[in-house]
């Protein structure tokens, strides 16, 4: 060991001063930053938790007890949402059946009881990214008492405030109350009582079943949507199915427990019970709402902003639709149902809408068998990878296609070209394509010219699976909505520019100032510069003319393997309308019309889309390929 020397002992160590002087600086700036960064958040939060407040449900429901108006493209009304009496009927926690509680809680959010008020997740997401963040029962009750649902930084600190706050001056039983009496579980319902009576005409009490408390707690979340007089009992049955699963998954009942989905227990929506609106009427409604809903805008912040849709639909249009419908069905089978679906090619913008008059179900958007109406897609299908319209294409009588074969006649000779085929009404020589081009070929193409993706979640122009294509799409076994049909010849009509039907021009607020509207998606469907897809548009459009200006396909599709038919079709277009009609009926049977003969797409829909294109504003022609002669089958 070395010691210090007395000369070391006396000699102080020089200050690095220059050193200290940094350190210093650094140490200050790590002090303010830390303080900028945690301090102000604090202050910022505490300043908001003594400022803001939420609402009462009594408040809220008084609020909401506004009317919505939809006005139609020109700005004259179309229709009003009322709030149905009595709907607005408040329900204390202890009212509210336990099932009904549990369901809501096991699907919505399950850690309801056990959680701050708020999703730290979903909060993180939207202060990184901007958007986005999940809510749980306590943050949708605050978004619905604000009527803020915009997914900004600045709507989620506002909504992590309030939940902090609301968590820690009120009880878990009272929050629940006041989320369940202010949400609507649609058909203009807010609150539990007013849900059940508009779907099962019952009081709400303990006598609630399982199952319906499961259809009730689906509804929550997409009214609209969920609504089976909106979107079909199977749609309704899946998202009960998905209830279900939550409630057997979280332990609230036993796989074993006898449930069913309560479909023939469920009533027609109150409005048209009640005769405020025609079923055409309401089917309109039903799909704007949901159509808006997609968009961000749930009726009851329509309701809560006092808000005003525009629609794209035109009276007159509306009008003609409605008449060509119920006048040629006058005198048909009772059992004739029908549909009028009217689309502006170079916007998308839906000019008339008729999902039928004869009940709640809307047949413009009920998926149908496509049938032969199906087959300009399989020619566009062709026309990408270099086949001509006026290049034969051998078809026999009897062909087969993924296992199964198809016998139809050669009416038009063993060297049949796509153009002669569309005009005689020729299936062998679409499914010789078919077979020679492939399924995925079809599918995709009438992708591209708008046949969306799934419908409700339901993937489209597959097998039950939702992966498989089968033969069935040779001959247009696949159903398809008519406003689909209506948007996919609409690419046709525009040179091959595919856009996207809607129903929803903008929405007003009681200003009259615009808070949101409609954005166009014109783009080519075919390719990427708009060549490509202008000659295949106009190839397609040159076997669907008569030497006139004005595109028409009439189709049907048969009954199962027989050579009857249950749906027909007539889709056509002119340069300022693409219209689709579609006859058919509730369920898959063979069809007669009143003088007795197979139903075909070129007698009862052709006359109802000749009619409304005639009445189409300014002079609209309406002449189209002449009804032809079926070959035997």
């Amino acid at each position: 060991m070395t010691l210090p020397t007395e000369e070391d002992a006396e000699t102080p160590a020089k200050p690095d001063t220059h050193r200290r002087r940094r350190g210093r600086r650094f140490r200050r700036i790590a002090y303010w930053t830390f303080g900028g960064l945690v301090g102000v958040p604090l202050i910022a939060f505490w300043v908001a938790y003594l400022v803001l407040d939420v609402r009462s449900p009594q408040e809220v429901l008084a609020g909401l007890d506004k009317t919505v108006v939809l006005q139609y493209a020109d700005g004259s009304p179309l229709l009003k949402v009322i709030p149905a009496d009595g709907d607005r009927t408040f329900v204390p926690y202890t009212r509210v059946p336990a099932k009904l509680r549990d369901a809501i809680i096991a699907t919505e959010d399950p850690t309801f009881w056990d959680n701050q008020g708020f999703d730290p997740t979903g909060i993180g997401r939207a202060f990184l990214t901007g958007v986005g963040g999940g809510s749980g029962i306590t943050q949708q009750y605050i978004k619905k008492s604000t009527g803020d649902e915009d997914a900004t930084i600045g709507r989620k600190f506002a909504e992590l405030v309030l939940a902090t706050k609301i968590t820690q001056e009120q009880s878990k039983e009272q929050i629940f109350e006041s989320y369940v009496n202010i949400i609507s579980f649609g058909r203009g319902t807010f609150g539990p009582a007013a849900a059940m009576n508009a779907y099962f005409g019952k009081k709400l009490d303990d006598s609630i079943t399982w199952s319906e408390a499961a259809f009730l707690a689906g509804m929550i979340q997409s009214p609209s949507v969920h609504d089976p007089a909106a979107s079909g009992d199977a749609h309704a049955a899946r998202r009960w199915q998905y209830v279900h699963d939550k409630l057997v998954a979280r332990g609230y009942v036993k796989s074993a427990e006898a449930m069913a989905y309560p479909g023939a227990e469920i009533q027609s929506p109150s409005e048209t019970r009640a005769g405020r609106l025609t079923y055409d009427e309401f089917h309109v409604k039903q799909q704007v709402l949901a159509e808006l809903e997609q968009d961000g805008f749930p009726l009851g912040r329509l309701q809560q902003g006092n808000l005003t849709v525009v629609t794209t639909l035109d009276r007159g249009l509306q009008d003609a639709a409605r008449k060509a419908l119920q006048d040629r069905l006058k005198g048909e089978p009772k059992e004739f149902r029908g549909a009028v679906v009217a689309v502006d090619p170079k916007t998308g913008a839906v000019r008339a809408y008729q999902g039928g008059d004869q009940g709640v179900r809307d047949y413009a958007s009920t998926p149908h068998a496509a049938g032969s109406a199906f087959y300009p897609f399989t020619l566009a299908a062709a026309l990408r990878r270099g086949y001509g319209p006026d290049v034969p294409i051998s078809a026999p009588e009897e062909q087969e296609f993924l296992g199964e074969k198809f016998k139809y006649p050669a009416v038009c000779s063993l060297k049949c070209t796509p153009r002669t085929a569309m005009r005689v009404h020729a299936d062998g020589p679409f499914i010789a394509l078919a077979k020679k081009f492939g399924p995925d070929a079809l599918s995709e193409t009438a992708r591209q010219a708008g046949i969306p993706e799934t419908v409700d979640g339901t993937p489209t122009m597959r097998e039950k699976d939702g992966f498989l294509i089968g033969p069935g799409i040779a001959i247009g076994r696949y159903p398809l909505r008519p406003l689909d049909m209506a948007g996919a010849y609409a690419t046709f009509a525009a040179d091959g520019v595919r856009t996207t039907p809607h129903l929803v021009a903008k929405v007003r607020d009681e200003s009259g100032a615009v808070v949101w509207e409609h954005t166009g998606t014109a783009r080519p469907a075919f390719d990427e510069n708009g060549d490509e897809s202008r000659r295949i548009a106009r190839d397609v459009t040159g076997t669907l003319t008569d030497g006139g200006v004005t595109a028409l396909r009439t189709g049907e599709a048969e009954h199962g393997s027989s050579p009857d038919n249950q749906d027909a079709w007539a889709v056509g277009y002119t340069s300022q309308l693409a219209t689709a009609v579609w006859i058919g009926s509730d369920d898959e049977r063979l069809l007669k019309d009143a003088t007795g003969a197979k139903l075909t797409g070129d007698v009862v829909p052709a006359d109802v889309w000749r009619a409304f294109t005639a009445a189409a504003p300014r002079g609209q022609p309406a002449a189209g390929p002449p009804p032809v002669v079926r070959p035997p089958r």
